[in-house]
């Protein structure tokens, strides 16, 4: 795990070092254990390292092959590395070191452009053939690993973090009006290739683009599975399914455990964080270091499930540590988890991620999380509803359970310098849910989720609060095996028993009956949820600010009528409709925007 950053140049300027140098310093966080920069006249890449795999030298990055002239940085773990290795040694390459990085530039020479496709796992990289010039930039299947980019006259660069880019500096920060559009109405998700900022871009998930001397670019996804039914799986039982499932999750969270130091797991009690407990200890890993949080009740909410982690952890024998935050630690962690943010973020998840990864670090440097089992098997309430709903009416029923508020009520909210004469978050919603390759409407939503809203939203989530303390976090769930195997299961299967019930009944006498049975719960930081006290007066602060007056997003008679009744306001996900709006102004000012 780490961060990786460079510059390319596509002119006959030289390569600017020390802003290369800005963006390395900048990722500390996401890699405490060593830095490096490698550079030639026209390019250079910077890196963090966070060492997991071969921790000795020889893992250090950026990578360079003279013999096989190449030079690369990677972010992430590649869970199938020690398969390719001995794939690749057969093929006659020799390694140097033990570590997953390595094997990137080796596949790369093997297999192309087509290396992505054998790759397993999560990853950002940035690849360079040191005697063409040409650069190559890949990103994970689920977008697991970021990358951002900043282009200007006669040069690309790119980092794992906006922060990194805007520590370099030269970057338009004015905003995307497109951006925005899709912030208030998709409960802050913005789908790459966009981002708040004009100046800034991110590489799509799925992606692997190459940068020609010249700077011409060539592009292409390389993952997107079928969500419909395959005939050779057509006669299938409901057990077959079940046992199918299981077995592939099973092998999925195997595959994660693959370091050189210990892994731990992030146990929230509910079902999905539960099962990846029952299936390490079912493979004989005693003595598993787990964690779990919670929080000071608030407004007659619980502020956690400690019932059900405390369960798990008794009935597997997992080094338990339960960490209670109370309400004085709580709004002090608000503005440093903003911080962290490489994107506005509005779910109170965040502020409990990042106080979670903060007493984690202490202790391990890798867990595995149960983040995307809700988008891959239709874990959410409002799938249900889209059951019986044809495809040509998919995204209006799909609007109805998602989206914060329609077009007309984001332009009452922003003044007219930001506002839009079309609404670009249907239309998004529109292409990507009757495109071809979904058999459903249910089909459709998992995938625009979980290609989409996940990668944008827990995935991003989990990434920017764990690498805030140098933590690196594995979700099998988006073992993309695992997906496609779940894409093809019909949605009945999926949405069974409230959700994930195909799973949910694959893992009675493997997960507690208690666990399965339970309702759904999350992440419940309520002091977030009910804006009181000094986290309300923090809300007022920075809306009511000179830099916000001045900025003039928001309209103030929308703000007066938030400010009336602060927590009565609620999007169609039950988040507190004013923390939505504070959350962007707070995030910029951050930034010193």
């Amino acid at each position: 795990m780490s961060g990786m950053c460079g510059e390319v140049r596509f002119d006959q300027e030289p390569v600017d070092i020390t802003a290369v140098q800005q963006m390395t310093d900048r990722m500390s966080s996401r890699g405490p254990d060593g830095s490096g920069i490698h550079s030639r006249s026209r390019w250079a890449l910077g890196y963090r390292r966070r060492a997991v795999i071969d921790l000795t030298e020889r893992g250090a990055q950026p990578m360079v092959d003279s013999q096989l002239g190449l030079a690369w940085v990677f972010s992430g773990c590649i869970v199938n590395h020690q398969d390719l290795r001995r794939a690749l040694e057969k093929a006659g390459y020799r390694f140097f070191s033990q570590a997953d990085s390595e094997v990137i530039g080796k596949a790369y020479h093997h297999w192309g452009m087509d290396f992505v496709e054998q790759l397993r796992g999560m990853f950002a990289i940035a690849l360079v053939e040191t005697d063409s010039g040409r650069v190559v930039l890949a990103r994970d299947r689920f977008g697991a690993k970021p990358i951002y980019l900043s282009e200007g006259p006669g040069r690309l660069r790119f980092a794992s973090s906006v922060q990194a880019l805007l520590e370099a500096g030269d970057v338009d920060t004015s905003l995307d009006r497109v951006a925005l559009h899709h912030y208030f109405s998709f409960h802050a998700v913005v789908p790459a290739p966009r981002t708040i900022f004009n100046g800034i871009r991110k590489l799509p998930p799925a992606t692997v683009r190459r940068y020609e001397r010249d700077g011409q670019v060539t592009e292409r996804r390389y993952w997107n599975p079928p969500y419909a039914r395959d005939p050779e799986k057509a006669d299938w039982s409901t057990e077959q399914w079940q046992e199918a499932l299981l077995g592939s999750f099973r092998e999925a969270v195997r595959m994660r455990m693959v370091a050189d130091v210990p892994v731990g797991v992030l146990l929230s009690g509910g079902f999905d964080s539960s099962l990846i407990v029952a299936l390490l200890a079912e493979r004989g890993h005693s003595n598993l270091k787990t964690f779990s949080i919670g929080f000071d009740a608030a407004s007659g909410e619980t502020g956690d499930e400690y019932a059900y982690s405390n369960l798990v952890a008794e009935t597997f024998g997992t080094d338990h540590r339960r960490i209670h935050i109370d309400t004085s630690r709580l709004e002090p962690a608000v503005l440093p988890s903003i911080r962290a943010m490489s994107e506005p973020m509005v779910s109170h998840d965040c502020v409990a991620f990042y106080l979670l990864s903060e007493e984690v670090s202490q202790h391990v440097r890798v867990v595995q999380s149960g983040q995307g089992a809700d988008e891959v098997l239709g874990g959410y309430g409002w799938y249900p509803p889209l059951m019986d709903v044809p495809l040509d009416e998919a995204t209006e029923a799909y609007s109805k359970v998602f989206f914060d508020r329609d077009h007309q009520r984001i332009n009452n909210l922003l003044e007219p310098a930001y506002r839009l004469g079309y609404d670009p978050s249907w239309a998004y919603a529109e292409a990507h849910l009757t495109a071809a390759g979904a058999q459903t409407s249910v089909d459709a939503a998992l995938r625009l989720d979980s290609q989409t809203m996940l990668v944008e939203d827990p995935g991003k989530r989990v990434d920017n609060m764990t690498m805030a303390w140098g933590l690196e976090a594995r979700m099998p769930f988006l073992d993309h095996e695992f997906v496609e195997l779940a894409a093809a299961c019909p949605p009945e299967l999926k949405l069974a028993g409230g959700g994930k019930g195909v799973l949910k009944q694959a893992s009675r006498g493997v997960v507690p009956d208690a666990v399965i049975d339970r309702t759904k719960g999350h992440f419940p930081v309520p002091g977030i949820r009910h804006l009181s006290g000094g986290l309300l007066d923090l809300v007022h602060d920075a809306l009511d600010s000179q830099v916000a007056r001045y900025r003039g997003l928001y309209r103030r008679e929308a703000l007066e009528e938030l400010y009336a009744d602060p927590n009565a306001h609620r999007t169609a996900l039950d988040a507190n409709t004013l923390w939505q709006v504070a959350t962007l102004e707070l995030w910029l000012q951050e930034l010193g925007r």
